[in-house]
C-alpha cells in the first residue's frame, strides 16, 4: 500500500517531460533538496526514480518558468508544489517574528540592503555581492559573507524566493515580484494545515501513523491525534493496526488491487521512502544508516549507502561513487539484506545500476 501511494509499483506513474515533474511533487507534496553530491544529488535521483524519462532541466523549468514548485522548509530544505504556498505562509510570518539565535547577527541594515539591492537590480545570486566585509564564521557551515545570512533570513521570512538553482548556487527573487503577486496569499489557518498535513501524507503514504503525518514535527501530533479520531468517528478513515502501532487509511485505498510486477529502484537516503527510518524498519525490517558522517571504521554499509528495493523488500545496499572523470558509476561495496533468491535480482539490480549510470551521465 505504501509502495503504490509512494508510485514506486510501476512504470512512469506521472508520464514524462515538464508536466510528469509537477505532477510528481504535488503527489508526494515534496521532494527534499540535498547539498551531497558523491553521486547525483537526491531531489534530482528521487525524481528520477519515478519518472524515467526525467531530465534535470525539467525541474528547473517548474522552478523557474512555470513557477509550479518552489523552495521551503518542510523536515528539511525541499521542493514544495506552489498550488500549496498558502500553507506555508504562516510559518513565513512566524519567522518575521522570531529572534532565531541562528539569524541573531543578522543585522537589520543588512537584510533591507540586500532587499532593496534585489528590489532596484533584480535577481542575484551570492557570488554577485562582492563589497561584503568579510566576518569570522560563527558555525562550520556558515559563510563569512553577512550579505549570505540576510539572504537565508529573507528566504525565510517569504520576502525572497530561490528563482533559479545551478547546482547549490542559488538565484534570490522577491517573493511577490518571482510569483507576480501584489502580497503572500492569506496564510491557511492550523486547522486548515492540519487537514493539509493529513491528506498529503494520506496521499504518499496511503498507511499513516501518526509519527509518520507529523514527521519532525511533534508539537502538532496532539492536535493531529484530535483530527484524525474525528474522521474515525465520522468513518472516514479506518484503523489498520501496524505491529504494535496503531494506523489509519481512507476506505477505498484498502481496496485498491497492488500490482503484482515486482520493481527494481535504487533509491536515495533521503527517498521519502527512506527516510522516516522508524516507518522504514516497521514496514520493511530493514533499519537504514546514513553513514556519511561516522568515520570509516564504524561504516557498515559504506558512506553514502543506497538501499535497493525490489518488489516489496530492501534486497541490498550498495555504496556507490560517481567517477565523474572517467565517466561511470563506481559500486564501493554491495551487502545483501535479504536471504531470498539473489542471482536473478543481481541480474536485476545491474540492469538498474546501469540505467542509473546513464541517467548520472547524461
Amino acid at each position: 500500500m505504501w509502495l503504490r501511494a509512494q508510485r514506486l509499483d510501476e512504470v512512469a506513474p506521472f508520464g514524462a517531460g515538464p508536466e510528469a515533474t509537477c505532477a510528481a511533487v504535488e503527489h508526494l507534496g515534496y521532494v527534499q533538496i540535498d547539498t551531497i553530491h558523491v553521486i547525483e544529488r537526491c531531489h534530482h535521483q528521487i525524481l528520477y526514480t519515478r519518472i524515467p524519462a526525467y531530465r534535470r532541466e525539467d525541474l528547473q523549468r517548474a522552478q523557474s518558468v512555470d513557477k509550479s514548485v518552489f523552495e521551503y522548509w518542510t523536515h528539511a530544505l525541499s521542493y514544495v508544489p506552489t498550488r500549496d504556498l498558502r500553507f506555508y505562509v504562516r510559518a513565513m510570518k512566524a519567522e518575521r517574528r522570531s529572534n532565531s539565535a541562528w539569524f541573531g547577527t543578522v543585522k537589520d541594515a543588512e537584510l533591507r540592503k540586500v532587499l532593496a539591492r534585489i528590489r532596484k537590480h533584480g535577481a542575484l545570486t551570492i557570488r554577485d555581492i562582492e563589497d561584503d566585509v568579510l566576518v569570522e564564521k560563527h558555525h562550520a557551515w556558515a559563510s563569512r559573507k553577512p550579505s549570505k545570512r540576510a539572504l537565508q533570513l529573507a528566504f525565510y521570512r517569504g520576502l525572497v524566493t530561490v528563482s533559479a538553482r545551478s547546482g547549490m548556487l542559488k538565484t534570490y527573487e522577491l517573493m511577490h515580484r518571482h510569483f507576480g503577486l501584489e502580497r503572500l496569499p492569506k496564510a491557511a489557518s492550523e486547522r486548515e494545515i492540519l487537514e493539509y498535513l493529513l491528506e498529503r501524507a494520506l496521499r504518499s503514504q496511503g498507511l499513516v501513523s501518526l509519527d509518520s503525518v507529523c514527521f519532525m514535527d511533534a508539537p502538532r501530533k496532539a492536535a493531529m491525534r484530535r483530527l484524525i479520531e474525528a474522521k474515525v468517528r465520522r468513518r472516514q478513515l479506518v484503523a489498520v493496526p501496524v505491529g504494535n502501532v496503531a494506523h489509519w487509511a481512507l476506505p477505498e485505498a484498502l481496496e485498491a488491487p497492488a500490482n503484482a510486477e515486482e520493481r527494481v529502484h535504487i533509491l536515495s537516503p533521503f527517498d521519502p521512502l527512506i527516510a522516516q527510518r522508524r516507518r522504514l524498519k516497521l514496514f520493511f525490517g530493514y533499519e537504514h544508516r546514513f553513514e556519511a558522517y561516522l568515520p570509516r571504521e564504524k561504516r557498515v554499509f559504506g558512506y553514502f549507502a543506497q538501499p535497493v528495493l525490489v518488489g516489496d523488500e530492501i534486497a541490498a545496499v550498495i555504496d556507490l561513487k560517481t567517477d565523474r572523470a572517467k565517466r561511470r558509476l563506481q559500486v564501493q561495496k554491495w551487502t545483501w539484506v535479504s536471504k531470498r533468491e539473489r542471482v536473478q535480482r543481481k541480474r536485476r539490480i545491474e540492469e538498474a545500476l546501469h540505467r542509473f549510470e546513464r541517467f548520472q551521465l547524461g
